[in-house]
């Protein structure tokens, strides 16, 4: 929340015009977070834990399927008039959003099944490298579906994928994606326990590194460049000595949590 709250006020007029562009998704996002949370809570309170793992799942699945319907609904454009968003309502919705979306849910169910193998043992971390096999191929066929789609949103995207100059700098990625992908089924295939959260995570920063070489220098694609979208100078700067005072303070903490709670989850605590 911190880093979109900054990246929004560093970035105020691409605030304002995507914002009423992605606002049925966004809800849909929030509401899913909340319900999650909830669930997550009642679960330990009641005799009907079905009913609140269900729950859970589906708060996390809309939170995420929102999410990536989000990224799609930007990817693919929106309408701009003078300084200001001139879509309706519903033009964040189309089949390629559809797909990111659903390219989210598979690459976030990935990386929770690798998760879980590195954290736990016994049955649990059986049924995770089940469920990391699924999520790899649902994320491997998801990202090649998107990057496939994504240069046909614009003749930009594709001069940057199929075109000198710009072929020289992306065709480094899907090698690596590719070599990444063979790397991460060989862990599974071993079992491996850390090696597959880790090549997870390192497809996920090549699929972002993708999506970086589509839009940049867009902050709205097609429409606002990030300088012509940034604040002022001043106000740069001010946030910078925040994030410089902040940033220690949350990768410290971040840091804290992850060696207090190293280590496999025992039997005891899957109840």
């Amino acid at each position: 929340m911190l880093g979109g709250g900054g990246v929004f006020a560093a970035f105020p007029l691409a605030y304002a015009i995507l914002m009423p562009a992605v606002y049925a998704p966004l809800i849909a996002m929030l509401l899913g977070l909340i319900f999650r949370g909830v669930a997550f809570k009642y679960r330990a309170r009641t005799s009907r834990i079905w009913l609140w793992d269900f729950a859970f799942f589906a708060g996390s699945t809309l939170a995420a399927f929102a999410q990536g319907v989000i990224l799609g609904a930007v990817l693919q454009g929106v309408k701009v008039e003078g300084r200001s968003y001139a879509g309706g309502w519903w033009d964040w919705l189309s089949l390629f959003s559809l797909l990111t979306g659903a390219s989210v849910v598979a690459a976030y169910a990935l990386l929770g099944a690798c998760w879980l193998i590195w954290r736990t043992e016994g049955a649990v971390q059986d049924h995770a490298y089940r469920m990391a096999w699924r999520g790899g191929a649902a994320s491997i066929a998801a990202i090649a579906a998107v990057s496939l789609a994504t240069p046909f949103l614009s003749h930009d995207y594709f001069s940057r994928w199929f075109e000198v100059p710009g072929l020289y700098y992306s065709a480094p990625v899907p090698i690596l994606l590719g070599i990444t992908g063979l790397l991460f089924i060989r862990a599974l295939r071993r079992r491996a326990e850390v090696a597959p959260f880790v090549l997870a995570e390192i497809l996920f920063l090549l699929t972002f590194v993708g999506l970086g070489i589509s839009i940049f220098p867009w902050a709205v694609p097609g429409q606002v460049t990030i300088w012509q979208a940034a604040t002022v100078a001043n106000a740069q700067s001010f946030m910078l000595v925040g994030v410089g005072l902040l940033l220690p303070v949350i990768l410290g903490y971040t840091a804290y949590g992850y060696w207090l709670f190293r280590g496999k989850v025992g039997a005891e605590g899957y109840a």
